[in-house]
């Protein structure tokens, strides 16, 4: 076929000789389970996440709480259209020829791979960094992080992610179907062309670079976190601490044993150019770890909960027979205690008195 008539086929004939094969049936039966799974955590999820918005309107928590519907609703669309798209494919005994000669369903597939991507990798940092400047300086974050600035940031992540998506389609270079017929990228076999280089190098860069943010910003934090559980000697806050430290670790080691493999992958082809040993198995691979991020992260919500993680360390305990901590309280922390006197304080005729009561009476 010819290349110039048809970009998004150009070398699908090499592809028949390939020595990536996948069972068709195999391959159906799980695309089928991991898109399903898929769906029900997420949407699991966003009902768990709009019933605590609902529940805490305050401004520290309204913004997580959107962040992290974005994170879960983007996850849940990842899933429906690039589960159903790949369901297709291999319903369809992976013939692009017949149902791909137009290159549109190869381009959107792209898009969505990439868009679905990145997305949730930098709405992860977002989060950190959120997270970060609500735990260090909370009197700013109550302030000044208010719903729009959050929709705002939302808007303008997917936005961002959308561009790198089209950047192929506006530089009028095609998604390639890869050596396993089953899914369109960027061009990971004889990368020659700096462009595909670049495209490539792009991708792994930004992941590696949200990933890196996301790492600093929770350790920060959870060292923040840290040094205010030790240093108070109230029981107030400490269940709350323990929630977000937990959390925190999670939502990082999810992040990074997922989508490492899959950005050293495309980070390797990038650089090597057309003397990349990688193989089809293990890009697949690669590809199916990063798929477990999208189902991985809405049970880092839906289990990593104050009332769940209340009785895992009942239970804990009681096996153990270790009493380490007094969680019989799981009231507001005292970052909390600060976003409220900050609110109040902004308040008119406020300030005369929380200068006039004494610190003690604050504490209670």
């Amino acid at each position: 076929m010819n290349s110039s008539k048809s970009p998004g086929l150009a070398g699908f004939g090499a592809l028949k000789n390939t020595t990536c094969h996948t069972e068709k049936k195999i391959s159906v039966f799980f695309s089928i389970i991991f898109m399903t799974v898929g769906i029900l955590s997420n949407s699991l999820a966003i009902v768990i996440l709009m019933k605590a918005y609902q529940r805490f309107r305050q401004k520290s928590k309204a913004s997580f709480l959107l962040l992290a519907s974005g994170l879960v609703v983007t996850d849940l669309f990842g899933h429906l259209i690039n589960g159903a798209i790949a369901v297709f494919v291999y319903a369809s005994d992976k013939d692009w020829i017949r149902f791909n000669q137009s290159n549109i369903l190869c381009s959107v597939f792209g898009i969505c791979m990439v868009f679905f991507g990145l997305c949730p990798l930098l709405l992860g940092s977002v989060m950190a960094v959120e997270r970060c400047i609500g735990v260090t300086k909370p009197i700013f974050h109550s302030t000044k992080m208010t719903s729009r600035h959050v929709k705002m940031m939302l808007t303008m992540v997917c936005l961002f992610a959308v561009l790198i998506a089209l950047l192929p389609i506006l530089r009028f270079r095609a998604y390639q179907i890869q050596a396993s017929r089953t899914w369109c990228f960027y061009k990971t076999e004889h990368v020659e062309d700096w462009e595909d280089r670049f495209y490539l190098l792009l991708f792994s860069c930004l992941g590696f670079l949200a990933l890196a943010i996301s790492f600093l910003c929770n350790a920060v934090t959870g060292i923040t976190l840290l040094r205010v559980k030790f240093k108070s000697q109230q029981r107030q806050g400490r269940s709350h601490h323990f929630e977000m430290i937990i959390q925190l670790l999670a939502i990082m080691c999810v992040s990074c044993i997922c989508w490492s493999p899959f950005l050293v992958t495309m980070a390797r082809i990038g650089i090597n150019e057309g003397r990349s040993k990688e193989t089809c198995e293990t890009i697949l691979f690669a590809l199916r770890m990063a798929t477990w991020n999208q189902i991985l992260d809405p049970w880092v919500y839906i289990l990593l909960r104050k009332a769940v993680l209340k009785n895992l360390y009942k239970i804990t305990s009681g096996c153990c027979g270790v009493h380490v901590m007094n969680l019989h309280m799981w009231e507001l922390s005292s970052i909390k205690n600060s976003l409220k006197v900050a609110a109040i304080s902004e308040s008119p005729g406020s300030s005369k008195q929380i200068n006039l009561q004494p610190l003690s009476s604050m504490g209670r």
